[in-house]
């Protein structure tokens, strides 16, 4: 008889009573991570943001992710000094490379959906803000 030590396969039903408040200033599903699947190199997560809502500058430290915009129109910043902007809108699919620095945020009117991975299985690990581009980017 062998051992096996891989985590068993998981399913997940997002639930408005399984999310957790994000250091990007958003609030996420509890999806596939360490924590909750034994995840060793992805993590995914829904994310819904509010007509209005917008992320703190951020980056994650040699962590890429993509996502997939189910839902709205966001308008994302990202560089060095967030000088790059870009729309995303419902079925486009964005990557963003590990250590970019970039600040997503929703002008409405209506709320934007997106699936979001991420080669961190923490997720919130890597999350590095940046305060000091906040004032580079005026909605």
């Amino acid at each position: 008889m062998t051992s096996d030590t891989r985590p068993p396969c998981r399913k997940l039903r997002p639930s408005a009573d399984h999310t957790y408040a994000g250091k990007q200033g958003f609030s996420y599903f509890e999806g596939i991570a360490r924590e909750t699947t034994g995840a060793h190199a992805i993590c995914m997560h829904l994310l819904t943001i509010p007509p209005g809502g917008r992320a703190k500058a951020h980056k994650h430290a040699t962590h890429e992710t993509a996502i997939f915009m189910l839902e709205g129109t966001t308008t994302m910043f990202w560089g060095d000094a967030l000088e790059h902007r870009m729309e995303v809108e419902a079925g486009d699919l964005l990557y963003i490379p590990a250590d970019m620095p970039h600040l997503p945020f929703n002008p409405g009117p209506g709320p934007a959906r997106a699936v979001i991975a991420r080669t961190d299985p923490h997720e919130q690990e890597s999350v590095i803000l940046l305060p000091e581009l906040e004032a580079l980017v005026a909605d």
